[in-house]
């Protein structure tokens, strides 16, 4: 079945063209290239700053942490989950430049007659915990509260979202303006960060519908129907061969393949706080391969083309994916961020002094690509697997 079929009938897009076609005519910001709107400063009303808003959830990967709770009792998975929510946030701020003084709020909604105060307790037991991590490394993000609503007749099982804002000085933002001659950094979306638990298998918190349905198996639809929208065809729900306690040995460590798909999104937050005190002035753009993987960067470049050309080896979790949906490389690297989530875009003799700040985290980073000037804007993968190209 063509992949794009089965996103299709499942619901989700990996382009989100619909989406993007009913935006469109929105005002754009301050600063239209920027990776998140930035608006002018409506709290003291000076023009030398800046607001920034932005909200986001953790999207259906709750469906899965969902599963895996039913099946296995274990809380922790909802940890992550509101780390997901929290990073897909915070890290898109850091995209222009804001890594301190954050006000954030949540928004979960969910069914009470499924999801548990315990539940509950453990997402917002987890967001304390994970702002009191981002404190040891001087990013100070201040809950304001937030609400949690009982609306069990239009979630199914839990939504979990959160909004940040914070105001900041124009002269510190990041503006995207990748220029030829800039070479790509990649920050591995795997492994063990100096500031992580355990293992990470770099899913983030993009293609789960997919992952999901391709990955694990059908008896899930029969136990947990409340895990997916009924509407969808049952010719591509839960159709892979994987239980959610089925294992993986990485690294010398067994993992659940549950676990390893909800693997937290991993925030660079740490290290680009760090990078940014030293390279700030340098820097042309920095890119989160969140929505749309390793094409996301096309939408924030004009004249030139990105060519990734050194990209880390496939993990073993998008391999397995891969064997279980038998997607197209081309649809893989278009969906998922496939080893690096987050790209900084620098001129060359920066690159060693900033892949030497993230290792210092415990992160691999690399140069995985180059600017070219081009009449036509477009990024350009060289992969293992074949050169592709969107334009």
């Amino acid at each position: 079945m063509n992949p794009n079929y089965k996103y299709n009938q499942r619901g989700v897009s990996a382009t989100k063209d619909e989406v993007h076609q009913a935006i469109k005519k929105l005002d754009k910001g301050l600063y239209p290239n920027a990776f998140c709107k930035i608006l002018p400063d409506l709290v003291a009303f000076d023009d030398d700053y800046c607001n920034i808003m932005h909200a986001d959830t953790a999207g259906t990967k709750t469906s899965l942490a969902y599963l895996y709770w039913r099946e296995t009792g274990d809380l922790s998975v909802w940890e992550g989950i509101a780390q997901d929510a929290l990073v897909m946030n915070l890290d898109d701020m850091a995209c222009v430049g804001c890594v301190d003084n954050i006000i954030l709020s949540s928004t979960i909604g969910r069914n009470k007659n499924l999801i548990s105060g315990a539940v509950i307790e453990t997402l917002i037991q987890a967001t304390t915990d994970f702002l009191d991590l981002m404190r040891d490394f001087d990013i100070h993000i201040t809950l304001a509260g937030g609400e949690t609503a009982d609306v069990g007749d239009i979630v199914r099982t839990v939504d979990v979202g959160y909004t940040t804002f914070a105001r900041m000085n124009r002269k510190d933002l990041i503006v995207n303006n990748i220029q030829a001659g800039d070479i790509v950094v990649g920050f591995s979306s795997f492994g063990q960060a100096t500031y992580e638990k355990s293992y990470n298998g770099g899913m983030g918190s993009n293609g789960l519908t997919s992952a999901r349905h391709d990955v694990f198996t059908k008896q899930y639809a029969q136990k947990y129907p409340e895990s997916f929208d009924p509407n969808t065809p049952e010719s591509v729900v839960y159709v892979g061969s994987k239980q959610v306690t089925d294992t993986m040995r990485i690294n010398d460590t067994v993992i659940p393949i549950g676990k390893l798909v909800l693997s937290p999104t991993r925030t660079y937050l740490p290290v680009l706080k760090r990078v940014l005190a030293h390279f700030r002035h340098a820097i042309h753009g920095i890119i989160h391969c969140s929505g749309g993987g390793q094409t996301k960067v096309a939408k924030f470049i004009e004249g030139v083309e990105v060519i990734k050309d050194n990209f880390f080896p496939i993990t073993p979790l998008f391999d397995l994916i891969q064997q279980e949906a038998k997607t197209d490389w081309r649809e893989m690297y278009q969906v998922f961020n496939m080893g690096h989530r987050l790209e900084i875009y620098v001129p060359e003799q920066y690159a060693d002094e900033i892949i030497d700040i993230a290792r210092s985290f415990q992160v691999e980073a690399q140069i995985i690509g180059h600017v070219r000037a081009s009449a036509k804007s477009a990024v350009q993968l060289e992969t293992p697997y074949g050169i592709f190209r969107y334009d």
